[in-house]
């Protein structure tokens, strides 16, 4: 049986495939049931997200059960298998332990080193316990595979530095003021990656929240969202004056907020900074505005620089990761051919226990009057020779598991102590 990994993600296939393919949560253990009903697969995973399908199983024949499963899974979702099979990639045996570890660990994402593949993976694996479709191959593997994850987590800064917009807001912010904890934000306009950095402020401790808008309806909508205040768009130097950041995104033809205006509101601070965060193209606030006393104003091709120079951190950060990763597929993939050996070691000894067992009771029923020092000396004598005996195919055994050629010797000892096939 040989371990394999199967799939397309957001390398090989276009999103409109990846989105025609992706199965939701309540129709995949479905799916699971019908794929290991075609009886190509020993253990099965699927792990089906807005970037990846791919198909984790053990089977005899690999080739075969990646067909099967991706035809069953074509018909499942209405799609033609020919439009699935040129895209496709797969892994097997060592290949699909690094592929494995590289997936939980986000060093095969999109966004390298995002935290909710790790999530996806964990879903995927439950599901398909609860299906009953792992065996204890699949079950170390992604056993591993998730202490392999939280350890690039542990031992590699690859998740640290923000690499989306908005998060980058996020820290810039923290080094005008530390600690967000308390710090009171408003949003002016109802621009996506303004919302989503209020969002990343507010789940940072940023409180109260303030949202102004041209339009009055869309500003209590988005406050009633972040949990926070609307107020009037004319209002919004006002409000400027009570709180901490300043988030804009309108998308207005011209700025917003003029350097006069927000001289104006700083004489009433006291000295305490206000930072910008000018999302919106063109800028919603007068360049000028940076020019003033304790104000701090960022704009998009700020926060982009900030977003380069992170990922250019992630790579170098994945790069330790990778070798990492490398380390811990072989070790696992040594564990994984002792499991593969031990059960023909134990057949192997049990086999040759039981000869031995009744060999000693056939003995000591033509010696009625021995004492029970003789019957303890053939007893710990016969155990001696069946362990020299054994002494030199299991070392063979374990030595070819090293050397990668067990299955061949597997097949010997079954051949020659006469050994069951499943053992």
């Amino acid at each position: 049986m040989a371990l394999f990994v199967a799939g397309l993600n957001h390398k090989t296939a276009p999103v409109e495939l990846r989105e025609q393919l992706a199965v939701e949560e309540d129709k995949l253990r479905e799916l699971l049931r019908d794929v290991r009903a075609l009886d190509v697969l020993e253990e099965l995973v699927i792990l089906s997200t807005c970037n990846r399908v791919e198909v984790y199983g053990v089977a005899g024949a690999p080739g075969e059960a990646r067909a099967a499963a991706f035809r069953e899974l074509a018909r499942f979702r209405g799609v033609e298998p020919a439009a699935i099979e040129p895209l496709l990639y797969t892994h097997v045996d060592g290949e699909a332990v690094q592929h494995a570890f590289r997936v939980a660990a986000s060093l095969d994402s999109m966004m390298l080193g995002e935290p909710q593949i790790l999530g996806q993976v964990k879903d995927a694996f439950a599901l398909a316990q609860s299906a009953q479709t792992v065996g204890p191959t699949l079950h170390a593997l992604f056993s591993q595979a998730f202490a392999v994850a939280k350890k690039v987590r542990t031992e590699t800064e690859i998740g640290r530095h923000a690499v989306s917009v908005s998060f980058a807001a996020v820290e810039l912010a923290k080094k005008i003021f530390t600690r967000l904890e308390g710090r009171a934000v408003l949003l002016v306009g109802a621009g996506e990656m303004g919302e989503l950095a209020a969002r990343h402020l507010v789940e940072q401790g940023a409180f109260p929240i303030y949202v102004t808008n041209r339009t009055w309806a869309r500003a209590q909508e988005m406050a009633r969202a972040l949990s926070g205040t609307a107020v009037p768009f004319d209002e919004r130097l006002t409000a400027m004056a009570d709180v901490d950041i300043v988030i804009t995104s309108t998308g207005a033809p011209q700025a917003v907020v003029t350097r006069d205006g927000v001289a104006g509101i700083m004489a009433e601070r006291r000295g305490r900074p206000l930072f910008f965060i000018d999302i919106a193209v063109p800028r919603d606030v007068e360049a000028s505005v940076n020019t003033l006393a304790g104000v701090y104003c960022y704009d998009i091709d700020d926060l982009k620089q900030v977003v380069d120079a992170n990922m250019r951190e992630r790579l170098r950060e994945a790069q330790r990761a990778e070798g990492l990763v490398e380390r811990e597929a072989g070790k696992f993939l040594a564990r994984l051919s002792d499991l593969e050996v031990v059960p023909t070691i134990v057949s192997l000894r049990e086999r040759v226990e039981a000869i031995r067992a009744a060999e000693v009771r056939r003995a000591l029923a033509r010696l009625p009057d021995a004492s029970p020092e003789t019957r303890e000396a053939m007893d710990a004598l016969s155990s001696a020779i069946v362990n020299k005996i054994l002494h030199a195919p299991i070392t063979k055994l374990r030595e070819s598991r090293r050397a990668g050629a067990h299955r061949s010797w597997m097949d010997v000892v079954h051949e020659l102590f006469g050994l069951g096939r499943n053992a």
